[in-house]
């Protein structure tokens, strides 16, 4: 029978933490973060196939139902450390990660950082950020601060029903989705605002990074994880746009890697029973 969610919500020190969990306290604890704009219904079609696990999956902050951080920006260490807090809530000293794009980097973080702490890592279609080299930094930088500086001025689209806003996502996002996947995604991101819908996520999300890693930096990082680890490739997803970092994916031989024909959010869309059975035999592997 599959798993059934129920909400979950962490007072952290500094911000309110919003979640979906599937599963039993007693199964292999597993921690799962979704990618930039997205939420934690992101997971809803592979989850409830996860025999065994007990699954966390968070709304990062300034996402889905989760609070907003002060007016510093984002950074994924920032939102990694947020992700320790949780699982510190949790009285989990020792757990698993599921990640999708920018979850994925943040899993690898975590898991090349603090390796004692990581069960295992599995990643669906990212692995490393974008990078930029030291010499980069005064032009990244600045358009940070121009950036900042004109989101005041910025306001959110309104629409008139939810219907609207999923077209929107559809039409709009960064990369093609479904209108039944992007309608998962769209309900936990919306909330009511002058008599028509806007959409819950911290603007400021959409700043540019004030500081990208080099890319030795982010490489480090991957080596450095010891625990098992997972990458699910969409062939048909983004980091096909980046054949530098496929050529890196090679050279990483702990990682089990899986390529499937699909977009960048095969998780929700039809490939997602095959997805979902990758990740099944992988957490039971380390049960």
């Amino acid at each position: 029978m599959p798993l059934t969610s129920h909400e979950v919500r962490f007072s952290l020190p500094h911000i309110e933490v919003a979640g979906k969990a599937w599963g039993e306290p007693g199964g292999l604890p597993v921690i799962a973060l979704h990618g930039w704009l997205d939420n934690a219904a992101t997971f809803d079609r592979v989850a409830p196939a996860l025999e065994g696990v007990h699954l966390v999956a968070l709304d990062l902050p300034g996402h889905g139902l989760s609070g907003h951080m002060p007016a510093t920006g984002y950074s994924l260490w920032q939102q990694a450390a947020s992700v320790l807090q949780v699982a510190e809530d949790l009285g989990w000293e020792r757990f698993a990660l599921l990640g999708h794009s920018m979850g994925a980097i943040i899993s690898g973080i975590l898991a090349g950082s603090l390796p004692e702490r990581i069960i295992g890592a599995a990643m669906i279609d990212g692995l490393m950020p974008f990078t930029s080299e030291a010499d980069d930094a005064p032009r990244q930088m600045a358009r940070f601060f121009k950036s900042s500086l004109q989101l005041g001025s910025k306001r959110k689209p309104i629409y008139d029903s939810a219907d609207k806003a999923i077209s929107a996502r559809v039409l709009g996002g960064t990369t093609p989705i479904s209108r039944e996947a992007a309608g998962c995604l769209v309900e936990r991101g919306l909330m009511p605002h002058d008599g028509g819908w806007t959409w819950r996520t911290d603007p400021q999300l959409m700043l540019p990074s004030p500081l990208r890693l080099t890319q030795r930096h982010a490489v480090s990082f991957i080596e450095n994880i010891s625990a098992p680890a997972c990458l699910v490739l969409a062939n048909q997803g983004v980091m096909h746009k980046h054949p530098e970092v496929l050529d890196r994916i090679d050279a990483f031989e702990h990682l089990q890697v899986h390529r499937i024909d699909g977009g960048h959010h095969l998780h929700l869309e039809a490939q997602a029973p095959e997805v979902a059975a990758i990740l099944k035999d992988f957490y039971t592997s380390l049960s």
